[in-house]
Parts: C-alpha cells; sequence; structure tokens
C-alpha cells in the first residue's frame, strides 16, 4: 500500500483511534496499514454512475489546496434517465484555491454564485435545475438580510420559479476568511 494516501501520523494515533482503525480493517494488530478489504464494485448489483464534475477556469479542486481536501467540487449521478447533480459546500474561492473578497460578505455570495453557475454549466445544467440549496452563513445574525437581498435579486434575475428548496443555517466555516457556503442539489432528464 502506498502510504502516501494517508495523511495522519500513526505515531500521533490516540488509543481509541488505533481501536477504531482496526475494527475498519485499516490498521494490523501491529499497528501497520493494511490494504482495503471493501470491493469497489457490488457484484450483486450494478453501481450508478458517478462522475466528477470540474469548472477549472473559476474554481480549483479540493485536494489542490494547500492541505488537500478529500472531496469532488461536484458529482454527477446518472440513472433512470435522469441526471443528478450534487454540488459540495461551494464559497468565493478562485482558480487558484484562495479566497476571494476577504471581508465583503455581499462580493462573496456574488462569486460563490459564480462558481455555482459554471459547475452547473460544465453539466450542461442551470439554476432552473436546482431544486435545494443548503447555505451556510459564518454569522446569520449580521448577514442574513443582506444575503436574502441578493438572492432574491439572483433569482428574481433568473426567473426562477419555482424557487428551490432552501435552508440557511449559522456555521463556522472551513476558512476563516469564507463568510457564505452553498450546497446545491440539480436535476434534469438526460440528454
Amino acid at each position: 500500500m502506498d502510504k502516501k494516501q494517508l495523511l495522519i501520523d500513526l505515531s500521533k494515533l490516540t488509543d481509541g483511534e488505533r481501536v477504531e482503525m482496526r475494527k475498519l480493517g485499516i490498521l494490523s494488530d501491529k499497528n501497520k496499514i493494511t490494504r482495503s478489504v471493501y470491493p469497489s464494485v457490488n457484484d450483486k448489483r450494478p453501481p450508478i454512475g458517478k462522475h466528477v464534475v470540474h469548472a477549472p477556469h473559476v474554481i480549483n479542486e479540493a485536494y489542490n489546496y494547500q492541505k488537500p481536501s478529500s472531496f469532488s467540487r461536484a458529482l454527477r449521478l446518472d440513472f433512470c434517465g435522469h441526471k443528478v447533480l450534487l454540488i459540495s459546500g461551494t464559497a468565493s474561492v478562485n482558480e487558484e484555491g484562495k479566497a476571494e473578497h476577504i471581508g465583503d460578505f455581499k462580493a462573496q455570495l456574488w462569486r460563490t454564485y459564480l462558481n455555482i453557475t459554471n459547475l452547473l454549466a460544465a453539466e450542461e445544467m442551470s439554476w432552473h435545475d436546482v431544486v435545494r440549496t443548503t447555505n451556510y452563513l459564518r454569522d446569520i445574525e449580521r448577514d442574513y438580510a443582506d444575503f436574502n437581498i441578493i438572492r432574491t435579486s439572483f433569482y428574481s434575475w433568473l426567473n426562477l420559479d419555482p424557487l428551490p428548496a432552501s435552508t440557511g443555517i449559522q456555521a463556522r466555516l472551513c476558512w476563516e476568511t469564507l463568510l457564505v457556503e452553498i450546497e446545491v442539489h440539480a436535476i434534469c432528464k438526460s440528454n
């Protein structure tokens, strides 16, 4: 096994981590990394088609951060003549993986919409295919009024009807510089 795949320092594991990693089969009784015993494909059923979605001209891949993050920007699922797009929490991050508009909530929200728009477009989808958003605001009391004005204006400009289902949550985001992050689910018929 290529130990570079694991970013954890085995010499710094807690006793609890060792116990749970052994139960998962990751660690042997001798505290050595083992090969995965989990099959990559279930022989009893065909897998749903899963495809990573990219928009490198506006937002970088999460794994290319200075400290890699293990998630896809977006994942397209294909089944029953439809495609479903699951866009991970997306924020005001540029193509170099750097935060844009530090301290400017409104500009960060517009950049977030730009990034999401381009991820949708990468799969020939648009905001009209969006069925749900989850909106994370670092300070919901301070920023929700501005958030709602911009979101309503953006959706109105797009002529969205019906509007996507939505949830707003106050949350500490992954970087101190980020003030808003949005997760999106979209669905449409396959071509």
